[in-house]
C-alpha cells in the first residue's frame, strides 16, 4: 500500500518514497473533486453534516498525505524528492485555487450562513462557516471568469515561485565550503581533549594542529570542522553556512579576514555574485509583482490590504505606525549601543572602522569584558538531555501534563519521538523533536503540524506536532551541547507546538493553530521565551558537561544583567525587517523606478543605526517572506510579542510558576485555538486589551 494513503496511525515517513508522491496525491484529488461535485449537486440544504463534514473528512486526508511530503522536501531534501514534491505542488495548488473560487460551494456556504440550523450551531462551528464565507472572497470566488483564470494563474506561479526560493537558497547554502588547512605556524592541539571531555587521550604525532587563522573558535567548534572535513575527504577544518558552522565564526574567530569571507559568502547567497541559476533576484521582483496584481484583482489596493485582511491589525498604515512608534522608542538605545561598540571595537581591538563581519565578533567580547562571561563558557551548561528534562519540567508544573519518550517511524536516525499525557495517564498529544542541522534540511527553526485534534466517530484524534532546529549535533563523543540563544529557540518552537497540542477544539477548521490570525499565532511561542530567564527554571535543567555542576547563579545573575545587553539595536533590526516587508507590500511601486534593493536601503536609513555594506543580499535569503507565510506579516513578531510580553506580566504578579495561572492561560489561549478571536482571547486571560509597557519593560526599553 502506498503510505501516504495509510490515515490509520502517525505518517510512515521512513516508508515514503519520491515515487509515491504522483499517485497519492492524484487519486485524493480525485476523491475530492468527486465529493464537491457530489455536494453540490444535492439538492437538500446543506447543513452541517451533510455538507461541511464530508468535505473537512476529504480536504483532511489530502493534507495528513501532502503534510509529510512537504515537510520531507524540508529536513530530508534530494533531487528526487525535490522533483516529485516541486511536481506535484502547481497540482496541489490549482485544486485550492479552483475550491476558493467555486462560486456554487460559495452559495452552498452561503446558504448554510443563513438557515435556521446556523442559529444552533456552537460558537465554534459558526466561526468556522464565517472563515470559509471571508476565505471565498478572499480567493476569488465573486469575481468574473476571466479574472478567475488570471488569479488561478497568479496563484500557481507564486507557489512554484516561493518553492524555487527555497530551492536555491538551500543549494546556494549547502554549495559554499571554505576549508582551513594546516599550516607550519600551527599552534594548540585539535584534540587535546582528556578521554573524559570526549577527546583521544594522548596525541598522536598525527593530529592536526590548530592554524593561527582558527585562532578564537571554541574546541566543539573546531572538532566539528574537523569532523566535517574528514566526513567528506579532507584535511583540516571545514565551514560552512549552515549556523552551528557559521555562527561561532562570526562570533570567536579572531581572524578579520576569514569573518569577512564568510560573512560575504553568507550576505551575497542566492544573489546575482552566485550561480546565476540559483539567483533569487528575478523570483523577488516577480513575487512582489504578482502579489500586487492578486490583490488589485480582489479589490484590495495592495497586498498589504489583502493580507491584514484575516488578521488582527487593521491596515498596513497602523502596522507602520506601530513599527516607526517603536523604532522612535529604540532608537536612542540603539545609538547608545553603537556608540559604545565602536568606541570598545577601536580602543581595544584595533578595529578603526567597524564592518558587519566585526559587529558579533566585538558585541561578543564586550560583553565578556562588560559581564565577565561569554557564550561559550553558558553553552557548557546546556546539554542536550538537561535542556529537555527543564522543558518538559516546566510544562508539567504549569498544565499538569507528563511528557514521555515513546517510539514512531521517522525520517532520520536522530528524531526523537514523545508523548503529552495528563494527570491520569491519557494521551494528549505527541510530537516529534528535530534538533540538528544537516545538508538535506532547510536552515531556521520552525513548526509543523502534522496531524490536527478533532472528534471523529470512534473518539478524539490525538494531535501530533513536529519541532524543527538547526542546532549544532553532538561531537567529539559528548552530548549535543545548546547555546542560551538556542535554548530560547527551542522553547519558542515548543509554544508553537504546545499551541497545536494543547488545543481542546473538537472542530478541525479552528482547531489548534487552524483559525488563529496570523499576527497573533506568535504569541504562545513568545510567551515561552520568557522562561528561559527565570532561575527557578534555568536552575533545573543545567548541568555543565564536563563538570556536571549545574549553572552558577553568579554566572545566571551576569546572564541576567546582559539580557538586554544591544536590545535597541536588536529591536531596530527587526523593525527594519518588518517595514521593509509591509512597505514593499503596500506603498512600493513594484515595477517601477525605485528597485526592492533601493526601498531597503530606504528604510535602513529611516530605521537603521548599522548599515550593513552595499553587496549585502539580505532579501535574497528572506525566506519568511517570500518561501514562508510571512508576506506582508513580519511585523506578526513585534505585534506578537506586545500580547506575550504583557500575558507573562500576570504570571510575574502571581508567580511565573503558578499552575493556576498556567491553567488560565491554557484555557483562554492555548485550548480555544482558532474558535475565536485572538484579542477575544487574551483579553479573556488579561481581563484587559494588551498594553505595549510589559514589552519595553522586557526589553530595557522603558
Amino acid at each position: 500500500m502506498n503510505p501516504l494513503l495509510d490515515f490509520t496511525g502517525l505518517p510512515r515517513f521512513a516508508e515514503i518514497q519520491p515515487e509515491h508522491v504522483a499517485p497519492a496525491i492524484e487519486k485524493l484529488l480525485a476523491e475530492c473533486r468527486t465529493l464537491v461535485a457530489y455536494l453540490l449537486a444535492d439538492k437538500k440544504p446543506p447543513t452541517w453534516q451533510n455538507f461541511v463534514v464530508p468535505m473537512e473528512d476529504a480536504h483532511e486526508r489530502l493534507s495528513r498525505a501532502w503534510g509529510p511530503v512537504a515537510h520531507l522536501n524540508a529536513v530530508m531534501n534530494s533531487p528526487e524528492l525535490r522533483e516529485a514534491y516541486n511536481t506535484t505542488l502547481p497540482v496541489i495548488t490549482q485544486y485550492y485555487a479552483e475550491l476558493g473560487q467555486n462560486l456554487e460551494l460559495f452559495n452552498k456556504f452561503k446558504q448554510l450562513r443563513n438557515s435556521p440550523e446556523f442559529g444552533k450551531l456552537n460558537a465554534t462551528r459558526q466561526k468556522i462557516i464565517e472563515n470559509e464565507l471571508r476565505d471565498f472572497r478572499l480567493g476569488g470566488a465573486e469575481l468574473p471568469e476571466d479574472k478567475k483564470a488570471r488569479y488561478l494563474e497568479i496563484q500557481e506561479r507564486q507557489s512554484e515561485l516561493s518553492s524555487k526560493f527555497s530551492d536555491n537558497l538551500l543549494d546556494a547554502t549547502n554549495d559554499f565550503t571554505l576549508i582551513v588547512e594546516n599550516s607550519p605556524s600551527s599552534q594548540s592541539p585539535l584534540a587535546s581533549l582528556s578521554p573524559s571531555q570526549g577527546g583521544r587521550g594522548e596525541r598522536g604525532s598525527d593530529e592536526p594542529k590548530i592554524p593561527d587563522e582558527l585562532a578564537g573558535l571554541p574546541e566543539d567548534a573546531l572538532q566539528a570542522a574537523h569532523e566535517a572535513a574528514v566526513e567528506s575527504g579532507k584535511t583540516g577544518w571545514l565551514f560552512t553556512l549552515k549556523a552551528p558552522s557559521y555562527m561561532p565564526v562570526m562570533q570567536f574567530a579572531d581572524n578579520r579576514e576569514l569573518r569577512e569571507k564568510m560573512y560575504r559568502a553568507y550576505a551575497t547567497r542566492a544573489s546575482e555574485f552566485g550561480k546565476p541559476e540559483w539567483d533569487n533576484s528575478p523570483l523577488i521582483n516577480e513575487i512582489v509583482q504578482l502579489r500586487g496584481e492578486e490583490a488589485r484583482l480582489l479589490g484590495f489596493n495592495n497586498y498589504g490590504e489583502l493580507s491584514l485582511a484575516a488578521k488582527m491589525a487593521e491596515s498596513p498604515q497602523q502596522v507602520v505606525d506601530f513599527m516607526r512608534e517603536l523604532a522612535q522608542r529604540a532608537r536612542p538605545f540603539a545609538e547608545k549601543d553603537l556608540a559604545e561598540l565602536r568606541e570598545f571595537a577601536r580602543a581595544e581591538l584595533g578595529i578603526d572602522e567597524l564592518h558587519s563581519w566585526d559587529t558579533t565578533y566585538a558585541s561578543e567580547k564586550l560583553r565578556e569584558r562588560r559581564y565577565a562571561f561569554s557564550e561559550q563558557e553558558v553553552k557548557e551548561y546546556f546539554p542536550e538531555d538537561a535542556v529537555l528534562a527543564g522543558l518538559f519540567k516546566l510544562v508539567e508544573t504549569l498544565y499538569g501534563l507528563h511528557i514521555v519518550a515513546s517510539t514512531a517511524p521517522v525520517w532520520h536516525e536522530s528524531v526523537r519521538f514523545f508523548d503529552i499525557r495528563d494527570a491520569q495517564g491519557g494521551i494528549v498529544g505527541q510530537f516529534y523533536f528535530d534538533l540538528y542541522a544537516r545538508a538535506s534540511k532547510r536552515g531556521g527553526a520552525w513548526m509543523d503540524d502534522v496531524i490536527t485534534r478533532r472528534r471523529l466517530d470512534e473518539g478524539i484524534q490525538t494531535p501530533v506536532a513536529c519541532m524543527n532546529c538547526n542546532f549544532s549535533a553532538p561531537v567529539g563523543g559528548k552530548p549535543a551541547v545548546f547555546t542560551h540563544d538556542e535554548v530560547i529557540t527551542l522553547f519558542h518552537e515548543f509554544g508553537h507546538g504546545l499551541h497545536h497540542l494543547l488545543t481542546e477544539v473538537e472542530d478541525l477548521g479552528v482547531s489548534g493553530i487552524n483559525g488563529v490570525e496570523w499576527d497573533a499565532v506568535e504569541l504562545p511561542s513568545q510567551f515561552m521565551e520568557n522562561y528561559c530567564w527565570e532561575w527557578d527554571v534555568l536552575c533545573g535543567m543545567t548541568r555543565h558537561v564536563t563538570s556536571g555542576e549545574p549553572l552558577p547563579r553568579a554566572l545566571f545573575d551576569k546572564m541576567l544583567a546582559a539580557k538586554n545587553f544591544q536590545s535597541g539595536l536588536q529591536t531596530l533590526r527587526q523593525i527594519e525587517f518588518a517595514l521593509f516587508d509591509m512597505l514593499m507590500h503596500s506603498t512600493f511601486d513594484a515595477g517601477g523606478d525605485q528597485t526592492i534593493l533601493q526601498l531597503l536601503d530606504e528604510v535602513r536609513k529611516e530605521v537603521a543605526v548599522l548599515i550593513p555594506p552595499e553587496f549585502n543580499r539580505f532579501p535574497h535569503s528572506f525566506s519568511h517572506i517570500f518561501a514562508g507565510g510571512y508576506g506582508a506579516g513580519y511585523y506578526s513578531y513585534k505585534w506578537a510579542e506586545v500580547l506575550s510580553a504583557d500575558a507573562y506580566s500576570l504570571f510575574e504578579e502571581h508567580g511565573v510558576l503558578n499552575p493556576d495561572v498556567g491553567a488560565r492561560f491554557r484555557a483562554e489561549i492555548l485550548a480555544v485555538g482558532g474558535s475565536r478571536g485572538a484579542m477575544q482571547s487574551f483579553a479573556a486571560f488579561r481581563g484587559r486589551e494588551p498594553s505595549i509597557d510589559a514589552l519595553l519593560r522586557h526589553n530595557g526599553l522603558a
